[in-house]
């Protein structure tokens, strides 16, 4: 018995079969929605944390100059961080924010 080698596969899309109207219709698509949710919540998080690592890192590198040469890193940040996380679902936009796309595409 041995370790399978390579990647695992995941399913990058929401599944097909999911009804949002009647969610408990397909109780396998309804699992499979809420894991493809939980999956995308957590990729936009870990691009959170690497920006802001990159953040720490200018500001550490540019010391007293961060505030015009790390400027776009921290906009790049603060736009990753808006409406993403765990307990943002059920709170008012106006105290998280919408994404700048979701602005635009209203």
């Amino acid at each position: 018995m041995g370790r399978k080698k390579g990647l695992p596969e995941f399913e990058e899309t929401a599944p097909d079969g999911f009804d949002a109207a009647n969610p408990y219709k397909d109780p396998v698509a309804m699992v499979e929605m809420r894991e493809h949710i939980v999956r995308e919540k957590w990729i936009e998080i870990e691009k959170a944390k690497i920006l802001r690592e990159k953040v720490k890192w200018c500001y550490r590198v540019e010391g007293v100059n961060h505030y015009q040469k790390c400027r776009h890193l921290v906009h790049n940040y603060l736009d990753s961080t808006r409406g993403v996380g765990w307990g943002k679902d059920h709170r008012p936009i106006s105290l998280h924010g919408p994404k700048p796309e979701a602005v635009e595409a209203e």
